[in-house]
């Protein structure tokens, strides 16, 4: 145990005599964390919070004594822990100003009394911080022993962490890349007061995708997490229950738990990447039509795929966040009942969903910063139209609206639907004599096309909007006639340039297509 000013002054062999400042039980228990003696005015540059300063009190004779006020306040400052004075040296009682100015303060001060050594103070309370040292550094030899050996059993991980709660005597959860509990049977319990502040900690700490770690704190419970795993490759959050910050040997037992429980989890990711790619294959035979096979290997290795019907949900983002999200995927697909299934293909993450599954989904796309596309309900024979509605959905996204559901692209309207089934480049194509570049006269064409159409044909209205005459806009519409060989005077030909027009302007801006002024 290290030493206190209560065990130092329990010695009477040191002849020491409290003078003021003790009633502060906290400071007479703080640990000393050393010993310093010095009769400089101001010894505080070469202090450290939690001394003990020792002096004979030279500083307080001579023509120019120090002020008592002033160098007590700056001990106090400086974090020193209390004042041990010599008597019988070069004072035979401690200075009354120096006694005042400590009481004032309530800094601790200490009489050494009987000429006693200095020194024999310092190799104590060095002797016993070696011996504290040389007692945690075999705590932690034996229980790095223990860790080992418990690493080398069948249930490796579990006997890990039920090792480092035994050597810690306290508690510790390891949770998975989805921010849930991971081998809870038979660990000590999380106090419900942490419980909250634990979850959103690991929530925000798996979010960030980054290694990290931290404490929470709540009263007297307290608990320390860290992640485990690679940028962008998280694999879980290890909390360990403590009251205060793990001293040094306790951190370098959680760093070794935190180092084996690292490589069990990264030996799993070859599992992974095989699994990730069993998973492609089945997809691949789903859009085939081989849904029995599919089925059968799904059934065997994993819980089954979806019911019908379910939904399409194609997932995009960058390469850190989508392989996170591909972890917690995994995690979710083993206790999701076959409700979740998912696959990479061509490039972004396809994940098929039914029943509650679904939000959690969602939700987790959001969480990791992806754009997803969700399809309307599709079953095994409708999976090609479902992949090809959420990749058009995904199209849409955006920052602001990271997931876009095909069937909200209703609310839209026709020409929204046309644009999310890939209209625009076709009605680019048809326009494309109107959209040379370098050809002002073009743009001319395009808009006076627009405004006429707008016009439902009135001559008049559009010429006016224009600031032509009516025959000068007869003939622009004459020379885009022979320019996309249509003819205006049949409908359809007139609702086919208005929605290929629409859907310029949906591209382009609604001020797109009017930005060229126009005049006689």
């Amino acid at each position: 145990m290290p030493t206190t000013l209560r065990s130092l002054l329990a010695h009477d062999e040191f002849a020491l005599r409290t003078v003021t400042g003790f009633d502060d039980q906290d400071v007479m228990d703080r640990a000393i964390s050393w010993v310093h003696s010095s009769d400089l005015a101001d010894p505080t540059p070469w202090l450290e919070p939690d001394q003990l300063l020792l002096t004979d009190g030279m500083q307080f004779l001579g023509d120019a004594p120090v002020a008592a006020d002033d160098y007590v306040e700056r001990l106090r400052s400086r974090g020193v822990l209390a004042l041990g004075f010599a008597t019988a040296v070069a004072h035979d009682a401690v200075p009354e100003g120096l006694v005042r100015a400590c009481r004032a303060s309530g800094f601790p001060l200490v009489e050494v009394a009987e000429r006693t050594p200095f020194i024999a103070i310092i190799r104590h309370v060095a002797d016993v911080i070696a011996a504290d040292r040389h007692e945690q550094l075999e705590w932690s030899r034996q229980a790095q022993r223990v860790v080992a050996r418990a690493a080398m059993r069948p249930d490796g991980l579990r006997a890990v962490l039920r090792a480092l709660e035994q050597q810690l005597r306290t508690w510790a959860v390891l949770f998975d890349a989805a921010g849930r509990r991971m081998l809870a049977e038979g660990g000590a319990d999380v106090p419900p007061a942490l419980a909250a502040d634990i979850d959103e900690a690991v929530r925000l700490a798996l979010q960030r995708g980054a290694t990290s770690g931290g404490r929470v704190q709540r009263g007297d419970a307290g608990a320390t997490f860290q992640t485990l795993g690679q940028r962008g490759r998280l694999r879980g959050v290890l909390v360990v229950g403590s009251p205060a910050p793990p001293d040094a040997a306790e951190h370098d037992l959680i760093s070794s738990v935190i180092g084996l429980a690292s490589i069990a989890l990264e030996q799993s990711s070859t599992l992974e990447t095989a699994r990730l790619r069993v998973r492609a294959g089945v997809f691949e035979l789903l859009l085939a039509g081989v849904f029995d096979v599919a089925r059968e290997t799904a059934d065997r290795l994993w819980d089954g795929l979806p019911a019908v019907p379910f939904r399409a949900v194609v997932v995009r983002g960058e390469p850190g966040p989508e392989r996170a999200a591909l972890s917690e995927l995994e995690v979710r697909a083993d206790g999701a009942g076959g409700e979740v299934f998912h696959a990479q293909h061509e490039g972004d993450v396809v994940v098929l969903t039914a029943g509650g599954a679904f939000d959690g989904i969602v939700a987790l796309a959001e969480r990791h910063g992806l754009h997803a596309g969700v399809s309307t309900e599709a079953d095994w024979g409708e999976l090609d139209r479902a992949l090809t509605e959420a990749r058009r959905a995904l199209e849409r996204a955006t920052p602001e609206r990271p997931v876009v559901a095909f069937a909200d692209l209703a609310d839209e309207g026709i020409i929204g639907f046309l644009e999310a089934a890939g209209a625009t480049p076709l009605a680019r194509r048809m326009l494309a004599p109107l959209l040379e570049p370098g050809r002002p006269e073009r743009a001319v064409l395009l808009r006076s096309l627009e405004v006429w159409l707008r016009h439902n044909g009135a001559w008049d209205p559009a010429a006016r909007e224009l600031e032509v005459h009516r025959h000068t806009l007869r003939n622009r519409l004459r020379t885009v006639e022979e320019l996309l060989q249509v003819d205006l005077a049949r409908f359809a030909d007139r609702a086919e340039l208005w929605t290929a027009l629409r859907l310029l302007e949906g591209r382009r801006g609604p001020d797109a297509i009017g930005s060229a002024t126009v005049r006689a």
